[in-house]
């Protein structure tokens, strides 16, 4: 067959036609909001079978086999990547690390809960050099128990077992985390072209490190938090403690802990940059097809540790870097250190004066010894006096600095696990920690029918008694698992302020739901839960409708005690499309903020739109807002939304305010209803409006209201992990 391509060995076939980046939607028209975040992670995406249970699976594991396992292929030193001094701890503390280290508060994305570390861009970050060879060297153990022990349960476990077997007591460890299979399009990392673009990009003030835009807790493109050579490379560990602050502060982390994980970070291991980068590969997203997933060839190393570059760095921090111990302490605290350059060309410093007698064996010939090293980060820790403060601690009470690193150890690789109740395994700790978000057992023997009369026989309206349920249920981050009904917390500082509960209508509808859990044994966070469904089942009724509204009683009640009023501020809605509320104006298009709110919640876009159709129609929206509520019969669960969204005897209007619309009479040329741009979004993008007309068609009323009877369920119940088992 004759080529008819016009480039001269040009192929004929479309390579994917419109799924490649340069045919895709978004690249013609840039401004369609993008609706990939919902679809993640989907059917379309998941090797595992539809029936597949993976806590199932996990109970199933012989975790001490897998330990056993995990501890031997730690002093099992490959030729393919020799372990420096014949052990990889250092290595695998490095990659579970930074599997966790990507975890931020604001949204609670990223972290090791779901081996996302393995998908670009994070596999690719020049903060992760050469991590692509950790996670082979623990591919055998994976091979070999196969679905049960997921990558991120294993890349986590073989940071606690190096640090095991190096000596220190672990504070405890939780199986139970699942893989994603596609990298997480949903997190923004940041809006920099390059990697390691200067930190100027990011901040408001590069000298107040507060200013560091939101959500991000890195201080560059590509790190996982701080740039170990100083503020923007320069060295300066007074300007770079200000730095680590704020950054741990993001990672949900206070000054102890800050300085724990510092110092039992670098009493392990070492950097690699004896070398010159200048011949080393590119990361494995760019790569070649032969590389076969790894980056950073090292045409250097020579077969031995010593020759690895990763950072650019070079140097261990202690004396027995295989050990976990206080020499981390005993080498900055007891010499002088200056400012040097590795033979990489990176920026670290070097202690004056110390015995050759004292100084680290080189990782591969023990015959030798090297200078230790610093990185600005590591002074920091002196140089700063709270930092300097809290290392005299340490230092003057090793048992509280073991302690103290292990807890913090725990806290940074699991904090995105969410409840215990998501934690499997022989050692998952008793103790309840308040960054778990404790919630205690709720009762489930209690006459759910005889609370339901009750809630009715108060006279709250529906729309009060549905949004009331909403806001409780709608904190809920899937990113952390953080947030969520259970718990009643809506109840308790500082969600009782938040401006978008209502304060004023949120104190009333409580007032009168209190008492009735305290007379019937129930717990608050059931009856708030229990109200919305009675005022969905009356709005369905008032339809015409006889649907019920599932329900199961469970939820426990938290107190003062059990809740971080400070940690739970993140989890404030700045803006909720489902109630059509923002806080206040944005440069986020309304609909932007909705869909993000739509993924943290777990929901598919036609999920997305059922709720919003009905949440318009019940008259929830914040403050008695008519935008977008296209119906005569507020108060009834109709499909009216998306019938009159797409009846053409209307025109769709923007008005003077940015961000609203009016929708008009096309014959009289009278405005019908109000809309924001999170309404009409539903008609405009060809996606969404795929949706609304399948609502809006004459066959379909009925199952609206089952389609929403089932998304509403789904958000009420997504913190119920206790329903898992």
């Amino acid at each position: 067959m004759e080529n008819t391509n016009n480039n001269s060995g040009g192929c004929p076939f479309s390579h994917g036609g419109n799924t490649s980046l340069g045919n895709s939607v978004t690249k013609w028209w840039p401004k369609t909001l993008n609706l990939d975040i919902l679809h993640q992670g989907g059917a379309r995406t998941n090797p595992m079978d539809a029936d597949y249970n993976h806590r199932a699976a996990v109970k199933g594991l012989d975790f001490e086999a897998v330990k056993a396992d995990v501890a031997q292929a730690l002093t099992d030193s490959q030729e393919w990547w020799p372990a420096d001094w014949g052990h990889y701890g250092g290595t695998m503390v490095r990659l579970a690390w930074h599997s966790a280290g990507s975890y931020r508060v604001q949204d609670g994305r990223g972290g090791a809960g779901s081996g996302n570390i393995r998908f670009a861009p994070l596999n690719s970050w020049p903060d992760n050099a050469s991590l692509d060879k950790a996670r082979r060297l623990l591919w055998p153990v994976k091979k070999k128990y196969g679905n049960a022990l997921s990558w991120a349960d294993l890349i986590i476990l073989a940071g606690n077992m190096a640090y095991e077997t190096m000596g220190l007591k672990m504070f405890g460890f939780g199986f139970g985390r699942e893989d994603i299979w596609g990298p997480e399009t949903d997190v923004y990392w940041g809006s920099e072209g390059e990697w390691l673009a200067p930190s100027e990009n990011r901040y408001d003030d590069l000298d107040s490190a507060e200013t560091l835009e939101n959500p991000l807790s890195a201080v560059h493109m590509g790190l996982i938090y701080v740039n170990p050579e100083g503020v923007n490379g320069n060295p300066d560990p007074a300007r770079t403690a200000l730095h680590i602050r704020e950054t741990f502060a993001r990672m949900a982390m206070n000054d102890e802990e800050t300085a724990a994980l510092t110092a039992g970070g670098h009493t392990v291991g070492k950097a690699h940059g004896a070398i010159a980068g200048d011949n080393i590969g590119v990361e494995p997203e760019g790569a070649g097809i032969e590389a076969q997933g790894f980056g950073w060839h090292n045409p250097d190393m020579d077969g031995t540790p010593r020759n690895t570059f990763t950072s650019g760095i070079e140097g261990a921090w202690t004396k027995e870097p295989t050990k976990f111990d206080m020499g981390f302490f005993d080498y900055l605290f007891n010499y002088d250190w200056e400012l040097t350059k590795s033979p990489a060309g990176a920026h670290q410093w070097k202690p004056v004066n110390m015995p050759e007698s004292e100084k680290p064996v080189d990782a591969t010939d023990p015959s030798i010894r090297r200078d230790p090293m610093m990185t600005d980060a590591d002074m920091a820790m002196k140089i700063d006096p709270i930092y300097n403060e809290i290392c005299q601690k340490f230092i003057a009470d090793p048992e509280y600095f073991k302690e103290t690193f292990a807890r913090a150890w725990f806290k940074l690789t699991h904090r995105d696990m969410g409840p215990r109740a998501n934690y499997l395994g022989p050692d998952v700790p008793a103790e309840d920690l308040i960054w778990q978000d404790p919630i205690p057992a709720g009762n489930r023997d209690y006459d759910v029918a005889a609370v339901k009369a009750k809630i009715a026989a108060t006279g709250i309206t529906s729309a009060e008694l549905i949004a009331t349920a909403w806001d409780s249920a709608r904190t809920f981050r899937g990113s952390d698992k953080r947030g969520g009904a259970n718990g009643a917390r809506i109840r308790l500082a500082p969600q009782n302020a938040w401006a978008g509960n209502e304060p004023e209508r949120l104190s009333r509808v409580l007032a009168a739901l209190e008492p009735i859990a305290a007379e019937t044994g129930a717990s608050v966070a059931d009856v708030i839960v229990l109200a919305g469904n009675v005022g969905l089942e009356q709005s369905i009724e008032r339809a015409g409708y006889t649907v019920d509204v599932p329900f199961t009683p469970g939820r426990g009640d938290a107190d003062a005690s059990q809740t971080d009023a400070e940690s739970f501020d993140v989890l404030e809605p700045l803006a909720d499309g489902f109630r059509n509320y923002q806080k206040q104006a944005y440069a986020v298009k309304a609909e932007e903020m909705l869909l993000d709110r739509a993924q943290l919640l777990g929901l598919t876009a036609a999920e997305m739109t059922v709720l919003v159709g009905g949440m318009r129609v019940l008259g929830t929206n914040f403050g008695g807002s008519k935008d977008g509520v296209f119906t005569e019969r507020e108060g009834s669960l109709t499909n009216d939304f998306f019938v009159n969204l797409t009846d053409m005897a209307y025109s769709w209007h923007p008005t003077r305010e940015s961000g609203k619309y009016e929708l008009r009479d096309r014959a009289s040329g009278a405005v019908k209803f109000t809309a924001t741009s999170a309404d009409l979004v539903f008609g405009s993008n060809s996606i969404l409006r795929s949706y609304a007309e399948v609502y809006a068609q004459d066959d379909n009323g009925e199952k609206f209201v089952r389609d929403f009877v089932a998304a509403w369920t789904k958000v009420m119940n997504a913190d119920r992990f206790d329903l898992l088992d």
